[in-house]
């Protein structure tokens, strides 16, 4: 019996090419099925690490970094036709902010350290900004999604409204940084870098079977 493998995978869920990564990383995991279990774990990565608390208003947001809206509507585009390859519906005409996210990256800490409910909590935050247009910089919406993810709402609530898990958040953001992460999706295997970006399913599932069966001796 094989030791199960952990597929850390640096994310922020404001970033649609995570969200299609996270689609992809599922196929993978399914076609080299049960023979060496992975478990995947989620780790955070601010794309705008500087992002005000409350956010800013998408479509300035989106001007600033791209030039144009219309760039950013083609960009936008684009992204909707690659998400429904990978079964995402995008749906950016109902995002109004761009958020700060290290809230939401506490969710997940919080998740993976006291729940192992992370999976639901991590694919509940990416449906809500991308498929619902919510604001998940906003703390009522965070607590909505924990409690449709196992936890109560009144604990989330709670959990939002201290610092539990800011430092802990703060330090693994800097610690994939000094390790070289500087995009995202960003996948480690067993703490060692593994490849960056949505690459195709097969392409996934190619590299994690050659890295194990390396690592293994098979």
């Amino acid at each position: 019996m094989h030791d199960v493998s952990n597929l850390q995978v640096f994310v922020d869920v404001i970033c649609p090419w995570c969200y299609v990564g996270k689609r992809r990383m599922e196929k993978a995991l399914a076609m080299l099925g049960p023979t060496r279990p992975i478990r995947a774990s989620w780790h955070p990565f601010e794309l705008n690490p500087d992002m005000p608390k409350q956010g800013i208003e998408r479509r300035l947001y989106r001007m600033r970094k791209f030039g144009s809206w219309e760039r950013s509507l083609r960009l936008d585009a684009e992204l909707t036709q690659v998400g429904a390859q990978d079964g995402i519906a995008f749906r950016y005409d109902l995002i109004v902010r761009t958020p700060n996210t290290f809230n939401a990256h506490r969710l997940i800490w919080l998740a993976r350290t006291a729940h192992g409910g992370q999976e639901a909590v991590v694919e509940a935050l990416f449906r809500a900004y991308f498929i619902e247009g919510r604001d998940i910089g906003e703390s009522g919406v965070l607590a909505d999604i924990a409690s449709h993810a196992g936890m109560t709402r009144s604990q989330a609530a709670g959990f939002l409204d201290s610092e539990e898990g800011a430092r802990e958040v703060t330090e693994e953001e800097q610690a994939a940084r000094m390790a070289g992460v500087s995009g995202v999706p960003a996948f480690f295997l067993d703490g060692a870098p593994l490849m960056v970006g949505a690459q195709p399913a097969q392409a996934i599932a190619s590299t994690l079977r050659g890295v194990l069966n390396l690592a293994s001796g098979e």
